[in-house]
């Protein structure tokens, strides 16, 4: 590739904004040329606007560019990656679009309208088909893509290898990490020494979306997937990595064996997308794994690792919640409509 995607971050102050410049400031396809904030930090260098939060310094490449308001005239890029807040990306992100952007959106606005592709590459990169018929509906010059849920994206990535026997039943229990609600979303007080048993809206994006994820487009539109999901959604002391139990119900009943193989077989062909991680999915022999601290940061993060397959069928999933789960996965949509020519 000779020249470079313009690219820019809307909400990139923020937790999966901070992620998403990560992501993209040395990127071999995209140049990151644009950096929208909210407007008490609009007009600031990112290195004096950002609290940075990943744990290394602010990428040199990114410490300068000045911070502009989010509004389509002041952002200088071909795509934006939406970081923002639902309440606000479900009237910002229709207005790039409109302008001819590319909005590839880590928020719920958009993922169940239905003409918005709501795509993993790995597993319904199909879908992509719909971005023509949205423009048409639309009447837009640019389009909107969605990566799901982070805790969806573990369950879908799983599950993909599974389809093959059969969905019928899927009942899972997530247990969540705490940056999956923000750098401010949960008080030291609320999790310290505890486990909270509700997330708001989690478990039904788990079981609405991944019926839109393996659901078929038959060329016009998705027809939703028709097995049961069933989810119980957990908050524990975690930094990062959501860890999720899986009860699953097949038709052709596979054995534990026989499901390891899917899984470690796994190989989806995303054409070296410089995102894609070489493993999608990692088998862990261990007894006690997968856990947060040893395999979240698996493929760069990109990775689902498995382990404890048993009769039943019952395994356990965790995937980083914001980098797979939600930066990561918005990064590898754009670099898989590039390689399709939808950019």
């Amino acid at each position: 590739m000779t020249k470079k995607i313009k690219v820019g971050v809307l909400g990139a102050t923020g937790n999966v904004g901070q992620r998403f410049v990560q992501a993209l400031s040395d990127h071999p396809w995209f140049e990151l040329t644009a950096l929208g904030a909210s407007s008490r930090s609009a007009g600031k260098a990112y290195a004096d606007a950002a609290d940075w939060k990943l744990g290394r310094e602010i990428p040199k490449s990114v410490a300068d560019i000045e911070v502009s308001e989010i509004n389509p005239k002041y952002i200088d890029a071909d795509v934006v990656f939406s970081a923002l807040p639902a309440d606000l990306a479900k009237t910002t992100e229709p207005e790039f679009a409109k302008e001819g952007f590319v909005v590839a959106s880590n928020a719920a606005a958009m993922r169940m309208e239905k003409d918005v592709p709501l795509t993993i590459p790995e597993v319904n990169p199909d879908h992509l088909a719909l971005i023509d018929i949205q423009k048409k509906n639309r009447k837009w010059d640019g389009c909107i893509i969605t990566n799901p849920n982070c805790s969806t994206i573990v369950m879908a990535m799983t599950l993909k290898p599974l389809e093959q026997f059969g969905l019928r039943n899927v009942n899972v229990a997530t247990m969540q990490a705490i940056s999956g609600a923000g750098y401010n979303g949960v008080y030291a007080m609320a999790i310290y020494d505890n486990v909270v048993p509700y997330i708001g809206g989690e478990e039904e994006k788990m079981e609405t979306e991944i019926l839109k994820i393996f659901g078929k487009f038959d060329g016009t539109k998705v027809k939703c997937a028709d097995f049961k999901v069933s989810a119980s959604c957990h908050r524990v002391p975690v930094i990062d990595g959501h860890t999720e139990a899986f009860w699953v119900d097949m038709e052709k009943n596979p054995t534990p064996e026989e499901v390891k193989n899917a899984f470690k077989t796994f190989d989806p062909k995303l054409s070296d997308l410089p995102t894609e991680p070489e493993f999608p999915i990692i088998v862990c022999e261990g007894p006690d794994r997968p856990q947060p601290r040893l395999d979240r940061e698996m493929g760069g993060g990109m990775s689902v690792s498995v382990g404890r397959i048993r009769e039943g069928i019952r395994y356990v999933a965790l995937g980083h919640n914001t980098i797979r789960g939600a930066a990561g996965a918005s990064v590898l949509n754009v670099e898989l409509m590039h390689k399709k020519g939808y950019i």
